[in-house]
């Protein structure tokens, strides 16, 4: 699941955390996408690959009015089940509204789903960002609520738990500095998921231990539509935090370990 934009390299809370490069189109509609190879796909400072390598890629619809569909998917494995999926699919709707000449706001919703995965493993959940850029210097702030689902809850697998249902609320900051003269930027992000303390009925609870700090530092190299990343990314998961949580919070859910240590994380995007 998405434990869910950091991507790899991203974050974000994210949305799966994926560049795009806009196309220029001749009609009102723009269609922008990606593809990445990642040393390990990190949603919120978690493994969702089993802190294996991953592939992604995602593809948007660009209306001129600012709205805005897409899709964005990737491998998974490792933490949880997932109910028993092997891929994520993330369906993306939204609208982006410049503010100002160095200002925008960005609200929309995304759908998580675990294809031919168990039931009740797929949830919404809406979001809000607000992006500032002065100079070289770009910021978000954002916001991501899930409302009540029962993918989210802290459930058994007893049939009296099914009516169970938690809400999850994320709350992130990201920085970019261009770095003049270079193909570099510099790249900061944390965030704080609150939610239900536990993996949820099918791995797929997007705040395992119910309350934690996610955050990374990175570099871009960006050259013609390829962009490579290098990122530190970290939670403040401690082994006493993730033992309830064990087997399936480690690599290869061997019990040992956690999914959610520090670790350094490569990728390469190829943006069209």
């Amino acid at each position: 699941m998405k434990l869910i934009f950091v991507a790899p390299l991203f974050m974000l809370g994210f949305v799966p955390t994926a560049a795009f490069a806009q196309d220029e189109a001749a009609g009102p509609v723009t269609v922008s996408g990606s593809a990445t190879l990642a040393s390990d796909y990190r949603f919120r400072g978690v493994s969702q690959s089993d802190r294996g390598m991953a592939v992604q890629g995602g593809v948007t619809l660009t209306h001129d009015s600012g709205l805005y569909a897409g899709a964005w998917a990737s491998n998974l494995s490792g933490w949880g089940t997932f109910g028993g999926a092997n891929m994520e699919l993330d369906l993306i709707g939204g609208y982006r509204a410049a503010l100002s000449d160095n200002a925008t706001l960005d609200v929309g919703l995304v759908w998580y789903m675990y294809p031919s995965g168990a039931d009740d493993t797929d949830f919404a959940e809406p979001y809000v960002k607000l992006s500032g850029t002065t100079g070289p210097l770009t910021l978000t702030a954002g916001a991501a609520y899930a409302p009540k689902q029962y993918a989210l809850a802290n459930v058994s697998n007893h049939p009296d738990s099914r009516g169970q249902k938690q809400d999850n609320l994320y709350l992130w900051g990201d920085g970019a500095a261009a770095i003049s003269g270079t193909p570099f930027t510099a790249k900061a992000h944390i965030g704080h998921s609150n939610g239900n303390p536990g993996l949820g009925p099918n791995g797929t609870s997007v705040a395992p231990t119910g309350d934690y700090w996610d955050w990374s530092l990175g570099m871009d190299a960006t050259w013609r539509n390829l962009t490579f990343n290098l990122s530190y990314v970290d939670t403040d998961i401690s082994r006493a935090d993730a033992a309830p949580l064990q087997p399936n919070f480690s690599k290869g859910q061997d019990g040992t370990g956690s999914i959610a240590g520090g670790t350094v994380v490569l990728s390469l995007t190829a943006a069209f």
